[in-house]
């Protein structure tokens, strides 16, 4: 069985999707093909439950070709929108396609009516390919790094080598992020060392937060790509983090996590995410922080460039104290 599994964004969506192409391949022995967009190569170059990569960089046109000379006996479409649906008419074989949450979304985000599902994207995504007779295997996420980004030890401190807590400090948008003054705060509160991972464009705001302490406070902003981020991920004793990619790698390598979260919120079933069996094994996977009662929280899917309501009190009254008093309890 030849099958092509489709989706193009976001590198968190990616690695949440990562247990379908780990069953397809180990339950159904298929040949599993995956289309994602090029910037998002590095997500899942090194998986080895994908057999060929296709990757979509304004080509739609002679992608279609391609995908068409495949003779795929399955799409697997992990992200429905028009273009896969385009792909999908264009190679006319059997589809199975993934269930949004649109409409409940939009009734949490703009109307705060949560009528959702109550059911993890990752558990929705390995639904869609129930119909083949795939099953949860219990094993949650995926993430694979390539020898050559794999850090040594030297590329981090010496204060930082017997252990530290990495903090993400990204987002893709303003709504998913502390404010600095409010993580420069968390790192004088928390007494081990820590580093800040980020990309360049968190820098800036890196910099500020080093400040508080340059010798417990190693800032790795920018000075690493996304699969040395992901090591640095991967090595930590503990992860706190905004609702990034990272935070689901994080997960993928069964890291603690502690999960910060202004416009965006886990009931729109996307908290981080083990699978069963790791959750059975493991004492301690994770904590959500949220602050209660805010009338306007979530007030998005994916976050946005500002608050709506220009408080920003979802992540402006953020308790560092509590944050604290759970980095102390896992790392003690």
């Amino acid at each position: 069985m030849k099958i092509l599994v489709i989706r193009f964004s976001s590198i968190g969506d990616i690695v949440l999707a990562s247990p379908v192409m780990r069953c397809l391949k180990k339950q159904l022995n298929a040949e599993v093909h995956f289309l994602t967009k090029q910037g998002m190569k590095a997500v899942t170059e090194h998986n080895p439950y994908i057999d060929k990569f296709f990757y979509f960089d304004n080509n739609l046109a002679q992608l279609k070709q391609q995908l068409k000379a495949e003779q795929y006996d399955y799409v697997v479409d992990l992200h429905k929108n028009f273009r896969t649906f385009s792909i999908k008419l264009a190679l006319r074989t059997k589809t199975l396609t993934y269930k949004k949450e649109t409409l409940r979304k939009f009734l949490l985000t703009k109307l705060h009516i949560n009528v959702m599902m109550d059911k993890h994207i990752t558990q929705r995504s390995l639904d869609t390919v129930a119909p083949l007779g795939v099953k949860d295997d219990g094993k949650g996420l995926d993430y694979f790094i390539g020898e050559k980004d794999v850090l040594p030890l030297e590329a981090i401190p010496l204060t930082h080598r017997f252990g530290y807590v990495a903090l993400v400090i990204g987002g893709s948008y303003f709504t998913k992020k502390l404010p600095v003054e409010k993580l420069q705060q968390l790192c004088n509160k928390i007494n081990h060392p820590i580093i800040l991972v980020g990309g360049k464009e968190d820098i800036w705001e890196a910099e500020q937060i080093e400040k508080v302490d340059a010798i417990k406070i190693y800032n790795a902003c920018g000075k690493f790509n996304l699969n040395q981020s992901a090591d640095l991920v991967k090595k930590a004793k503990l992860v706190i983090s905004h609702d990034t990619g990272l935070q689901y790698i994080a997960c993928a390598f069964n890291r603690p996590v502690l999960a910060i979260w202004g416009g965006t919120s886990p009931e729109l079933d996307v908290e981080p995410y083990y699978g069963k069996d790791t959750q059975q094994a493991v004492k301690f996977t994770y904590e959500n922080f949220v602050v209660k009662g805010l009338s306007c929280q979530p007030c998005s899917n994916y976050g946005l460039k500002k608050c709506p309501r220009s408080h920003f009190k979802c992540m402006q009254l953020q308790d560092m104290d509590r944050i604290t008093a759970a980095t102390e309890k896992i790392l003690w």
